[in-house]
């Protein structure tokens, strides 16, 4: 497995989880989320792609329950396409059909309430999807 950090994003319609992991990619932990259509989105973007410096970024797919396509598909598409502009970094979309819900039952069962989980989710959705992305990688 290559050596360095990896970046996950959690793509919604009004907020982005963000995810990192150590370069050794053992530990994901939650970093920021971020505001969908904030005016300077693309420097935040660009701030994280500077500090991480990540050789992987993974965009939660959010694909239906029988594996077909939606609106929320087409959303995280988009969003993988700005990030291409931004990065040459590769792009790779995970399946996260069950992240948030997973997230919000994690959080429930640690006693984190649902007022306090609403600003936490996302990132612990992203959280999700980088560790079952780093799962893949380390089985390859």
């Amino acid at each position: 497995m290559q050596r360095g950090r990896r970046l996950a994003f959690d793509y919604g319609d009004v907020r982005i989880g963000v995810a990192a992991c150590d370069p050794d990619a053992i530990l994901a932990s939650p970093v920021t989320t971020l505001k969908v259509g904030a005016r300077d989105l693309n420097e935040q973007l660009q701030r994280l792609f500077d500090e991480y410096e990540p050789i992987a970024i993974y965009i939660g797919k959010p694909s239906n329950m029988d594996g077909s396509s939606g609106s929320a598909v087409q959303k995280a598409n988009a969003f993988g396409e700005l990030l291409a502009t931004l990065s040459d970094t590769p792009i790779v979309f995970i399946d996260e059909r069950m992240s948030t819900l997973s997230a919000a039952k994690n959080m429930r069962e640690s006693g984190v309430s649902a007022r306090d989980a609403r600003s936490r989710i996302d990132q612990a959705a992203a959280v999700a999807i980088l560790e079952f992305a780093l799962s893949i990688e380390k089985n390859q």
